[in-house]
């Protein structure tokens, strides 16, 4: 949506009906929780991917949201920057979550998680520096407002990225 900024209404919507699709998933883990009797690993680790990961797309459409919702005339450098570090932060995610399944590959999903949280600490660094930027070099207190809230979700999407590599971590070292 960030890269190219045309139809942001429909991009938008578009992002809201995958994280609604999200949701029904999210749901759908957790009642299929409730009913299994064995799991493959901790229930409470199991929720806990399942919630974080739903977090991430709860923070991605808020983002995409507000962008519609304030008429965001163009991102800026940083939010584009942010949105690409949330993409590659899912990218290891998408690689890592399907290492679960055999115990043998719970060292290479360690990879991913180390990616993920290197991702996180560049994230946190363009968020500190958007933030001073925009409270240095803008009067306009309303714009202020509007990026200060974009630039949160955009940020805290990529700290619950690094939840589930925390989470993913953990069953790895439960599971070695």
């Amino acid at each position: 949506m960030v890269n190219i900024w045309d139809s942001v209404e429909e991009r938008a919507q578009k992002i809201a009906d995958l994280e609604h699709r999200g949701d029904s998933i999210t749901h759908e883990i957790i009642a299929l929780l409730h009913r299994t009797f064995v799991t493959p690993f901790d229930r409470e680790d199991i929720a806990m991917l399942a919630q974080s990961m739903d977090d991430v797309a709860d923070l991605i459409h808020s983002a995409a949201d507000d962008m519609n919702l304030y008429r965001i005339d163009q991102p800026t450098i940083q939010s584009v920057e942010l949105a690409d570090n949330i993409l590659q932060g899912t990218i290891e995610l998408k690689k890592a979550v399907p290492l679960l399944r055999h115990r043998s590959d719970l060292k290479d999903m360690l990879k991913h998680c180390i990616e993920i949280n290197r991702l996180e600490n560049v994230a946190d660094r363009v968020y500190r520096k958007a933030l001073a930027e925009l409270f240095n070099d803008n009067t306009d207190a309303i714009r202020v407002i509007k990026w200060r809230e974009i630039y949160q979700h955009l940020e805290t999407a990529t700290d619950r990225c690094e939840d589930v590599a925390n989470v993913l971590e953990g069953v790895a070292l439960k599971n070695a």
